[in-house]
């Protein structure tokens, strides 16, 4: 049985990653890209479907021992775990070093202390647990194919089968260091070249300390801000500048339900809000790529903007379910694809311009075509604002007219409005300031409750919704409003859970609801992070800072979040790590930072 969604460690290479428990178990990994077929998918299953466990020998029908103690190595994606045992401490230390060639996950075993019996346990199942793949020996190595796969395993530790599963067992004293690696290939080329541990692992020690001296954030919130933004850098595909929204697929959001998603694809909300977070901290050369990626995945169509795409641009993201997984603690269906890919949701036009738009204000080269692009969004958000439509949470119900969507569609047309005042574009400045104003009359009129003081989540329903906690952070109208106050409030009343985090919104329980599934959900903790911020904005700093400080707690031990709390059961769930969940972590500690909102 998979860990708890928290009792993982994420390690990556800029192009995958890879979920490693606290027993020392790699339970996930796609080869070669975040979208690939996984190698290891006893995440969403059993030990059958794959997985890699190296940790101290244990009796046959004991669990595996956890542990004592894991860290990053600095401020990098190196993962260090300790065991203390009877006899003796042992170190294990894993890391994905940043791709030069064949993908490859290395895993050095260090003595530490008195002597320590080991056990390497690999099995390989290809197609997400589906296929036994052929292993056999090629020239002293290990190497396991199907299809189009190949998966070399090197080590100098004697290696044995059984049982469909590839065997070390070995004992380590103090100094002792023994290395094991494995190496993805397409299967007809030659074999990847023969790696080399320690070398990698300098050099991948190297890249994360030279990247993070980039990082202008020096504020009390640091350590928080920096694992964020290593894990935010360990989602982007390094080959094309597209940013995966998490490395997973169907981590559930209710634990046993449907909620299950494959969230291994760029999203141009989460990229957009996640660009905006490395401006803030420095990180121009991610965010120019990103706008690249932008630029190439919209060529030619910016009509039909999808909300998503895959991380090289690819449109056609069809949704399947994997029968043969049952699903992490039995959440089934496992999903991969994601059907939402075609929703129309009015309000990433306005984040993508957001995006641009902080692009521009903050010096990024100049690019005509996405002035260019930015025109043309604008053009065809003039006829279809008034449209219903899925809305952020990509609701599988009737559309709607969602008030964030209405809310994006006004930043759009200002942003826009603004790059045209700035002299860097020209389009018809009259007019859109005439449709600027008609889209907040509109929304002014139709999604507030007079009676209430607050914006609800569609025209005319009585129902609130976390994103109208954007309102002031998108500038459509200012913090001190009484309806923004008032929103805010009504949001704390009806929003939140026991413990103070925020729901996205009402959730039936039935295929009632206004998403149109079964079940409930956790707190969405990027709603949690907002309602921090706005606190802060409306002057209730101490109230933000306490917030936002019982949101770091819900980390687990080495920084990292997943979608949503569960306050029944009090753990992560939903995919993780999770970019929409680490990008306003990121900037929640900026305002509070500046607001001098902090306990020291």
């Amino acid at each position: 049985m998979a860990g708890r969604i928290e009792d993982y460690a994420l390690i990556g290479d800029m192009q995958t990653a890879a979920l490693v428990c606290r027993d020392g178990t790699v339970d996930w990994l796609c080869l070669p890209r975040f979208d690939s077929h996984a190698v290891f998918a006893g995440l969403l299953g059993t030990e059958e479907h794959g997985f890699w466990r190296l940790g101290p020998a244990h009796a046959s029908d004991a669990p595996p021992p956890t542990a004592a103690r894991r860290t990053y190595r600095g401020d990098s994606l190196i993962l260090e775990s300790e065991w203390d045992t009877p006899r003796g401490t042992v170190r294990v230390t894993d890391f994905m070093p940043p791709r030069d060639g064949a993908p490859q996950l290395i895993r050095i075993v260090e003595g530490v202390s008195g002597r320590v019996p080991m056990r390497s346990a690999l099995r390989m199942r290809f197609s997400y647990g589906r296929v036994v793949p052929w292993v056999h020996k090629h020239e002293g190595r290990t190497v396991a194919v199907a299809g189009p796969d190949s998966v070399w395993f090197d080590t100098e530790a004697e290696t044995y089968g059984k049982s469909l599963t590839t065997y070390a067992d070995f004992t380590v004293a103090p100094g002792d260091r023994i290395a094991f690696t494995i190496s993805w290939e397409p299967s007809h080329k030659k074999p990847p070249a023969l790696p080399e541990p320690e070398a990698s692992l300098q050099a991948t020690e190297d890249f994360w300390r030279e990247w993070v001296e980039h990082c202008t954030y020096h504020g009390p919130y640091r350590e928080a801000v920096v694992r964020s933004l290593i894990t935010l850098k360990a989602l982007t595909y390094g080959p094309t500048g597209g940013i995966v929204a998490a490395p997973t697929t169907s981590l559930p959001e209710d634990i046993g339900g449907v909620r299950n998603w494959d969230y291994r694809y760029t999203w141009l909300r989460d990229a957009a809000i996640t660009l905006s977070s490395l401006l803030r901290t420095g990180y121009r050369e991610e965010a120019g790529a990103w706008r690249e990626w932008l630029l190439r995945a919209v060529a030619g169509d910016p009509e039909n903007l999808q909300i998503m795409y895959g991380i090289a641009g690819e449109r056609e993201l069809g949704e399947a379910e994997l029968d043969w997984l049952p699903g992490y603690e039995n959440s089934a269906p496992v999903r991969v694809g994601n059907g939402a890919a075609h929703q129309l949701q009015l309000d990433v036009y306005g984040e993508v311009t957001e995006a641009l738009h902080l692009g521009h204000m903050t010096g990024l080269a100049r690019s005509d075509y996405a002035s260019l692009l930015q025109l043309k969004l604008i053009r065809y958000l003039e006829q279809h604002w008034d449209e219903p439509d899925e809305g952020i949470w990509e609701v599988r119900g009737p559309r709607r007219h969602f008030v964030h969507s209405k809310v994006m569609a006004w930043v759009a047309v200002d942003r826009t409005i603004k790059l045209i005042e700035s002299g860097d574009a020209d389009g018809p400045l009259e007019r859109w300031r005439e449709l600027r104003d008609d889209i907040h009359r509109d929304v002014c009129e139709k999604g507030y409750d007079k009676e209430r003081n607050t914006f609800t989540q569609s025209y005319g329903s009585k129902e609130l919704d976390a994103s109208l906690l954007l309102i002031p952070q998108m500038g459509f109208l200012p913090p001190d409003d009484k309806r923004v106050i008032g929103t805010i409030e009504a949001i704390q009343r009806e929003l939140s859970t026991p413990d103070g985090f925020i729901l996205r919104y009402p959730t039936e329980g039935d295929s009632e609801g206004v998403d149109g599934l079964p079940g409930d959900e956790g707190a969405f903790l990027a709603c949690s992070f907002w309602m921090a911020d706005d606190l802060a904005m409306i002057g209730r700093v101490d109230e933000a800072r306490k917030l936002f400080e019982k949101l770091l707690a819900l980390r687990n031990d080495l920084g990292l979040l997943a979608e949503e709390w569960d306050p029944r059961l009090k753990r992560q769930v939903g995919n993780f790590p999770q970019a929409f969940s680490h990008v306003p972590l990121i900037d929640t500690a900026l305002r509070l930072t500046a607001s001098g909102a902090y306990g020291g």
